[in-house]
């Protein structure tokens, strides 16, 4: 590819991306769209639908740049949570180490790559990439040496940086726990495949094993109860044939007409009402049903933190099997029809997501090759004659190698985390939190694979199919570099487009649209919120950043384009925190072990493969160097793990028992017990008597009782 292809590709996405934050700054100033770029805050901004006509809402400004830019982490705490703030910081991290990275080579190794031999220069636009990178540096060059010194000097800053980062997210992390001290997750166990028996019921089984065994700790317990997909189906049409069963005089009491959008008519459908007048006085649950909708789980209450903690930890029972303990999830947080999957199909489970992710791995090995077949368009005119004259077309070589091959891609990638999401749900994660955070390292991986390594292959199959898997640092060595030209078309589509993507909401925009002038709802506040998709953005982030490591020292020139989107990235996700998403749960910073294992992996393939560059350069010294560097990399990682890593996947139990000593000297932990009966609401009334197999009556259901959204104490941020 030549430079001149690259610089289309960043013509035509500079443009892209100055028309739609244009666009974007119009379409947030118009009331009718309050609910697309303001979820997070409609309940404040409502009134702007009243606003009379102004010519300025029709004027691009750059005002929502200056409020991201000028917003404090405090602030992004409030609004999106802790792993906002985690998410922020790896954006921070990610650029901070690049740009010593883009200082240090594009002014020392770049010059050397560009002089590396003795050849016939062109004009720039005309030179190849291939010029820019280590592939024109001669063998046996005295000036790898600076190659060696760079890459030592990127990943000791990238260290450094890197446990400055991991040492202040754990000071977060810890505030947050000291902060969230009327959490109801500390007091509660989740237990799962609780044993059947005939002479009891699962509830009953529950408070005799642990009026037992924790007699001393054991408050009350809340049986779980079936509510997946097919039982709300079941339900609904059971709702459904009741409905049916209404005369039209019951059927038109309490119902009011919608107008329909495509027919215009206001007596189009009724909208009926949720409790029919027939149907007051009866439950839907009574008691020999709710014995069979019972699962073999329940959440069990304890009367302080550490008694829970201790549970949660302890092998129950002589089979491992029966009686598996867990700190329950938040409330929000909960995925309950999870719940009720039978633990001993979990590994199963499992395994066969594995098979299926493989199976998707293999599935896009074609549109990845397809990609590459565009890059490399001498080779694809080799093996298909037909395109020769379609190519020599003016412009049609610089369109083909610069654009389309990311494009092409792309739009295959956009089907994969909504796969891997639901490969989580099958996977039975108890939370949506940790379900979003397992899809959030399945795309990573899948990323990792497809994108890079899967390039990488697919430019040598082209090339070498029979010499693929004799020698693989030699692969490396020479795939690696010259597939540099994609990547940096990659980080131009899939980084700066994708970023004025976000902006838009074309998804919310057409929402909005279907809501309003199909259904004919103007009431903004039932069109639904997003919660943040980390499962998308984590792994994307992660990947651009392994380009970075990867190329700074091979390519330098793709740093300034990773650059230019990290710093739109900072201020669009900012924005976007501040004001679209809505945050119904949180993992509490558990992002960050992700982040960072991602970054050391980087930082290891790097110093590979610029040891097998260099050795194929024939530096066998520069090559020996390198070796150190990735022991003392592996160490630094070890240490982290060691040092950092147990405070995400444990609560400490000092912080509880503090936590309790306070909250009994300060006489409240009777009134948190009372407040733990109505903390877990798995349907719209519960029973206050935790337990109690038998729901109460709707009609003594107290509005307080209907749902209950436990808040969280403000923490302070500062490391």
């Amino acid at each position: 590819m030549k430079l001149a292809a690259l610089l289309t590709s960043a013509g035509i996405n500079t443009a892209v991306c100055i028309v739609l934050f244009s666009l974007y700054s119009i379409l947030r100033k118009q009331p009718s769209l309050v609910n697309v770029y303001f979820g997070a805050k409609i309940a404040q901004v409502r009134s702007r639908q009243q606003d009379a006509f102004r010519f300025d809402r029709f004027v691009p400004s750059p005002s929502w740049i200056l409020k991201a830019w000028e917003t404090s982490d405090d602030e992004i705490y409030a609004s999106g949570g802790l792993d906002a703030v985690v998410f922020v910081r790896l954006i921070v991290f990610s650029f901070r180490i690049l740009s010593i990275a883009a200082i240090v080579c594009n002014f020392l190794v770049l010059p050397l790559n560009y002089f590396g031999k003795e050849m016939q220069r062109h004009q720039v636009p005309a030179e190849t990439l291939e010029a820019f990178t280590i592939v024109n540096v001669e063998e046996g060059s005295r000036w790898l040496w600076a190659h060696c010194f760079a890459l030592y000097l990127v990943s000791c800053c990238a260290c450094f940086l890197l446990y400055l980062e991991y040492r202040s997210i754990t000071r977060m992390r810890l505030a947050y726990f000291t902060s969230s001290v009327s959490n109801p997750s500390y007091f509660t166990v989740l237990v799962r495949a609780i044993p059947w028996s005939r002479e009891e019921s699962y509830s009953g089984t529950v408070t005799r094993f642990f009026s037992n065994f924790y007699a001393s700790s054991f408050l009350s317990h809340q049986i779980v109860y079936r509510s997946g997909s097919v039982q709300k189906l079941v339900t609904d049409a059971g709702k459904m044939c009741k409905i049916l069963k209404l005369t039209p005089r019951e059927l038109h009491i309490g119902s009011h007409s919608m107008r329909c959008g495509l027919c215009g008519t206001t007596s189009s459908f009724n909208v009926l009402p949720m409790d029919e007048e027939g149907d007051k006085g009866r439950s839907d649950f009574g008691g020999a049903d709710l014995r069979k909708k019972e699962c073999a789980a329940a959440l069990v209450f304890f009367r302080n933190r550490y008694a829970a903690l201790v549970a949660s930890q302890s092998l129950q029972s002589r089979n491992p099997m029966t009686w598996v303990t867990n700190l329950s999830p938040e409330p929000g947080d909960m995925y309950w029809s999870n719940i009720c999957v039978p633990y001993r199909l979990l590994w199963i489970r499992k395994i066969a997501i594995l098979v299926a992710s493989m199976a998707l791995v293999a599935f896009f090995v074609a549109p990845v090759s397809l990609t590459q077949g565009l890059v490399h368009l001498d080779k694809l005119q080799r093996t298909f004659p037909f395109l020769k004259g379609v190519l020599k077309r003016k412009g049609m070589s610089q369109l083909a190698t610069g654009y389309l091959p990311s494009v092409v891609l792309i739009i295959f990638m956009y089907m994969v985390p909504p796969i891997m999401l639901l490969f989580s749900t099958l996977e039975g994660s108890i939370s949506r939190s940790g379900r979003k955070r397992s899809a959030s390292i399945k795309v990573l991986c899948f990323l990792i694979w497809n994108v890079f390594f899967g390039n990488i292959l697919s430019g040598s199959v082209i090339e070498r199919f029979s010499k693929i898997f004799k020698d693989v640092t030699y692969l490396l060595a020479t795939a690696v570099p010259s597939t540099a030209t994609f990547f940096m078309t990659y980080v131009l589509t899939s980084g700066w487009a994708s970023l004025s993507i976000e902006l838009m909401q074309p998804f919310g925009l057409l929402r909005n649209l279907f809501y309003r002038f199909i259904l004919r709802n103007n009431d903004v506040t039932t069109y639904g919120t997003y919660t943040f998709p980390y499962h998308t953005e984590v792994p994307r982030i992660l990947l651009f950043g392994l380009f970075g490591f990867v190329y700074s020292t091979l390519c330098p020139l793709i740093l300034p384009f990773l650059l230019v989107y990290f710093s739109l990235a900072y201020l669009v996700y900012r924005n976007q925190i501040l004001n679209v998403y809505v945050t119904k749960y949180e993992t509490g910073g558990t992002y960050w072990p992700i982040v960072h294992n991602t970054t050391i992996f980087s930082m290891v393939l790097m110093q590979v493969i610029a040891m097998a560059v260099f050795g194929l350069k024939k530096s066998t010294v520069a090559s020996s160097f390198v070796i150190p560097l990735i022991i003392l990399t592996l160490l630094f990682n070890e240490y982290c793990r060691q040092r950092f890593q147990p405070l995400f996947k444990h609560i400490p139990a000092q912080i509880l028992i503090e936590m309790d000593r306070q909250d009994e000297q300060d006489g409240k932990m009777k009134d948190i017990h009372e407040k733990l009966k109505l903390a877990y609401t798995q349907f719209k009334c519960k029973s206050r008597t935790l337990g109690d197999p038998m729901p109460p009556d709707h009609n003594n259901c107290r509005l307080e009782d209907l749902e209950l959204k436990p808040g969280k104490s403000p923490v302070h941020l500062s490391a």
